[in-house]
């Protein structure tokens, strides 16, 4: 049985977006989501709200779009693939893990004005689609192979 992969996130930037560059050239820009969600609690009737932080990654132009016109508290709509990034602490040599998501598609969401909330000219389309691929095509990866075992993402300085 085939898998699907597949994560649809609406929240604010936690911090600004880190963008680098890795020797290739491509951009890669790290970000943090804060994603709340409110309901109701049955036995006392109270409104509650609970918040997930969920690291993203973007590569390329989306890394780039995001970085000039996003900065912490932005509003951002985020499509994307979870990965499960492993690797030994250094200090204790213990294995660790970390869940996050790799940026596919994103809507920079604002004010309605054409801005985002921190102002700068946004986009005109104000959303990013990665380029189709052919049906008959196979299917590649638009980033980097980042599942671990050397990956070009590896001289990112994060």
């Amino acid at each position: 049985m085939r898998g699907y992969n597949k994560v649809i996130l609406m929240g604010n930037l936690t911090r600004d977006p880190e963008l680098k560059f890795i020797p290739s050239g491509k951009a890669v820009a790290k970000i943090g989501l804060a994603v709340s969600r409110s309901w109701k609690d049955e036995k006392t009737g109270e409104m509650r709200e609970d918040v997930v932080f969920v690291d993203v990654e973007a590569w390329g132009k989306p890394a780039e779009i995001i970085a000039q016109y996003c900065k912490k508290g932005s509003p951002l709509f985020v499509e994307g693939r979870l990965k499960l990034d492993s690797w030994e602490d250094k200090n204790t040599k213990e294995k660790r893990s970390k869940m996050g998501v790799v940026l596919e598609n994103f809507q920079l969401l604002g004010d309605g004005q054409g801005r985002n909330e921190g102002g700068a000219e946004a986009p005109s389309a104000g959303a990013y689609r990665a380029p189709a691929r052919p049906a008959a095509a196979p299917s590649v990866a638009a980033e980097p192979d980042t599942g671990g075992g050397g990956g070009e993402d590896d001289d990112v300085p994060f």
